[in-house]
């Protein structure tokens, strides 16, 4: 499928990265953005986030849906809840709208034969953190059906690491980065678990 360009695609610059199937809470207070929610919502269409890092805007954002109005306020600030949808590129800005804007296409990944030991290690990994975050076991078929960005959404990564699975237009590639992102996650959940334990046991290694 070709890339799709849209024209008069709403940007909203941030200091986040959102991903496809991500939920994404936002407060919006200013003009120019109570403007833009008001053309999203009464158009139902969609907006993009992107990242700004150290006064540089990425040009690979996700686009975003507002999934829920949590709260209208008389002055027109909202409390909306967002969810990602899909990944675009910034062509080109434009100017003229009253809030920012540009004509982006949204990007495809390439084609290619699924890798099935990708999606396996990476679906093993998530499956690992899950237990090790909540103590519960996950529905083993469930998770087998997530994509990476499915589960990426769901864990809170860093900016830099949000951003390269936004850039890869390849699933076997997000696959295996995101099982080792999961894997990091575990460890360091480990090492906070273990260190409290011995905080708790007064520096002592207890055996009962």
């Amino acid at each position: 499928m070709p890339n799709r360009t849209v024209r008069d695609f709403p940007l909203f610059a941030l200091q986040l990265v959102a991903l496809p199937h991500e939920l994404v809470p936002l407060h919006i207070f200013e003009e120019r953005y109570k403007t833009m929610f008001a053309v999203c919502l009464e158009r139902e269409s969609e907006f993009g986030i992107v990242w700004v890092d150290e006064g540089r805007t990425r040009q690979v954002g996700c686009a975003c849906e507002i999934a829920e109005v949590l709260e209208h306020m008389d002055d027109g600030r909202l409390n909306v809840l967002t969810r990602g949808t899909r990944p675009f590129r910034i062509v080109e800005r434009q100017d003229g709208l009253p809030y920012p804007a540009g004509t982006i296409e949204y990007l495809d990944d390439k084609a290619e034969q699924p890798d099935s030991a990708a999606a396996d290690a990476a679906h093993a990994a998530y499956s690992a953190l899950v237990v090790q975050a909540t103590d519960t076991e996950p529905d083993t078929a469930e998770i087998a059906r997530k994509s990476a960005y499915e589960m990426a959404a769901t864990v809170d990564f860093g900016l830099d690491a949000k951003q390269g699975l936004l850039d890869l237009r390849s699933e076997n590639a997000r696959m295996r980065l995101v099982a080792r992102l999961f894997k990091a996650a575990t460890k360091r959940l480990d090492f906070v678990e273990r260190a409290q334990a011995r905080a708790r046991s007064n520096g002592k290694v207890r055996f009962d």
